[in-house]
């Protein structure tokens, strides 16, 4: 093997420009993540436009109704992976290896644990997006397809799934929303000092 073999470097075992260019670019990335992870609300909001604007130029283009239809199927994964837990209790209820979650009213608190993340969801559920916009600027991802069977198609797909994950919340008794849900708090600290 000689010098210079492995990934990203040059001959004199330093790191190429192109390498450190691109090592750069995502640093960048990933602290505009970093930042961008607190704000919930704006982070779907960008992601709400982008599809209103990825949807006006699909209607104002006539086409790319197959690319629309995968990221619709796409975001229907996300969202069925983002209400499932992370571990299945379908698995969990022969052995009695782990945690499960609780089943009665005097049962130990779990919080619900999601397979997808919020934040991954909205990553995952954003970059799809931006894909699926730079293939409307390809005429080769313009398949000519008659759209209303393809809707047909995504509402059949979204009901049955739907229904299959919501028979399974009801079977194993889950929620995967934490609003109306009791919490937890620990001893609350009065904030009074001892005088000796």
């Amino acid at each position: 093997m000689s010098e210079g073999d492995s990934i990203g470097e040059s001959v004199h075992g330093k790191p190429s420009m192109v390498y450190r260019f691109f090592s750069r670019l995502g640093q960048i990335y990933q602290s505009w993540l970093d930042k961008s992870t607190p704000y919930t609300a704006v982070r779907w909001i960008v992601t709400l436009a982008l599809s209103f604007i990825y949807m006006i130029r699909v209607y104002l283009l006539q086409g790319w109704y197959i690319v629309t239809y995968a990221l619709g199927i796409y975001h229907l994964n996300l969202f069925i992976a983002f209400l499932s837990p992370k571990v299945d209790p379908s698995l969990m209820e022969d052995s009695d290896d782990g945690p499960s979650l609780p089943t009665r009213q005097n049962e130990e608190f779990r919080p619900f644990i999601r397979r997808l993340p919020e934040f991954k969801f909205w990553h995952s559920a954003t970059k799809g997006i931006l894909v699926a916009m730079a293939c409307t600027f390809f005429e080769a991802f313009n398949v000519p397809v008659f759209w209303p069977i393809l809707v047909m198609y995504f509402i059949m797909l979204f009901c049955i799934t739907m229904k299959r994950q919501i028979k399974h919340m009801i079977k194993y008794r889950y929620i995967p929303f934490t609003h109306g849900k009791r919490k937890y708090k620990g001893k609350e600290d009065v904030g009074k000092t001892f005088a000796s």
